[in-house]
């Protein structure tokens, strides 16, 4: 074979592998809207509205009356989604950055659910102007996240303990903790049920949209995400960490203290759960409850998959996860779909997205089905 023919060779397989990886993520969407589409046709009567509620019921709707005029409705079924997705951004990258270290770290809960406890002590017993604590709140907070995701880290490291193990006990212990100090010395005695006093209106952080709770954390998300991005890109420690998570025995070999980076990946997932654990206490409660519902974490588990572990596509990761979650809400209270259908709709969507590499291997297989076929006597 001539090196000119070789060479178009490769630039064709070249233009093929990236046209795949363009139309890889478009062809696994439609076709979990169509295997969602299908479920939906199985159990409902009026399936074209049930989908339709699943894939516009989060979206807010403009309406006109001679009365009012124009007005904009389901504003605060829209902020719902903003809500959850800049919750879900921080707990992603709370994830993500252990797994680029190859470590499969379950307790974003934990460290979200002790840097709420952080900032809503500091925002009730720390005087002075909102200047001063505020910055204190997010402080308090961050170190809280860092030293507890540290210690799985630490233990893993020191004592080669395994890190799903260890993050899951402490994700109990964590939740357990924050149990007792807010039915006990956060409580407060004034209110029929545990929960902690409101926290401050000057620490409330400002909103941005009018009967929703969406707060200026909106516009802290993709500050915090490009930190997240620049640490793990553009700093010796994010290198180490992307050189142990892709080639650990070579990292060792090059002498990379690879036991720095699995416990500072550990860390830094902690510190950026602590954000989501702000944004729960100083954005959306405003005040702590004993019954704060654990499994959040396990949430940006599934964004950080969808994202494939990469801090810039966790924002829409994030956002698809939180608009899917609020459409398939919608679909279950105003049609005919049940709960546990809309689960499964749900799950075989992220499913067929997070699967998506394996488009290209069924589409080879049909393929050489097809060609065989053919070729068959």
């Amino acid at each position: 074979m001539s090196e000119p023919t070789a060479q178009a060779l490769i630039a064709q397989q070249q233009r093929r592998q990236i046209l795949q990886q363009r139309w890889r993520l478009p062809l696994a969407i439609l076709a979990s809207l169509a295997v969602g589409f299908a479920m939906t046709a199985m159990v409902s009567k009026e399936p074209l509205r049930a989908f339709l509620t699943l894939l516009t019921g989060a979206l807010p709707r403009l309406q006109w009356s001679p009365e009012e005029g124009w007005r904009l409705l389901r504003m605060v079924r829209f902020g719902a989604v903003i809500e959850d997705a800049v919750t879900l951004t921080f707990l992603g990258l709370a994830v993500a950055l252990p797994f680029r270290a190859r470590q499969f770290s379950l307790g974003a809960d934990g460290q979200m659910f002790l840097a709420a406890l952080a900032a809503a002590a500091v925002s009730l017993y720390v005087p002075g102007p909102a200047v001063v604590v505020l910055p204190l709140v997010f402080v308090a907070a961050c170190a809280t996240g860092f030293a507890w995701g540290a210690l799985p880290g630490v233990l893993k490291t020191r004592y080669q303990a395994n890190e799903i193990v260890t993050t899951l006990m402490l994700n109990l212990i964590a939740i357990q903790f924050y149990r007792l100090l807010v039915s006990g010395c956060l409580r407060d005695p004034g209110a029929g049920f545990l929960v902690t006093p409101l926290l401050p209106d000057r620490l409330i952080l400002p909103l941005l949209l009018d009967k929703t709770n969406v707060t200026v954390m909106l516009l802290l998300a993709p500050l915090v995400v490009g930190l997240a991005w620049l640490l793990l890109m553009r700093t010796t420690w994010g290198y180490e960490i992307r050189l142990v998570g892709q080639a650990p025995a070579f990292a060792r070999q090059a002498g990379v203290p690879v036991e720095r980076a699995v416990w500072l990946s550990m860390a830094c997932g902690g510190f950026f759960a602590a954000f989501a654990g702000v944004h729960i206490s100083n954005a959306l409660l405003k005040r702590l409850p004993v019954d704060l519902t654990p499994g959040l974490g396990y949430e940006g588990l599934v964004v950080a998959l969808l994202a494939r572990n990469e801090p810039r596509a966790i924002p829409f990761a994030a956002f698809m996860y939180a608009y899917l979650r609020t459409g398939a809400q919608a679909m279950e209270r105003t049609t005919d779909v049940s709960r546990e259908v809309v689960l499964v709709i749900q799950a075989l969507m992220i499913l067929l997205v997070v699967s998506e590499r394996l488009l290209p291997r069924l589409a080879e297989a049909w393929r050489s089905l097809v060609l065989l076929r053919r070729g068959a006597p």
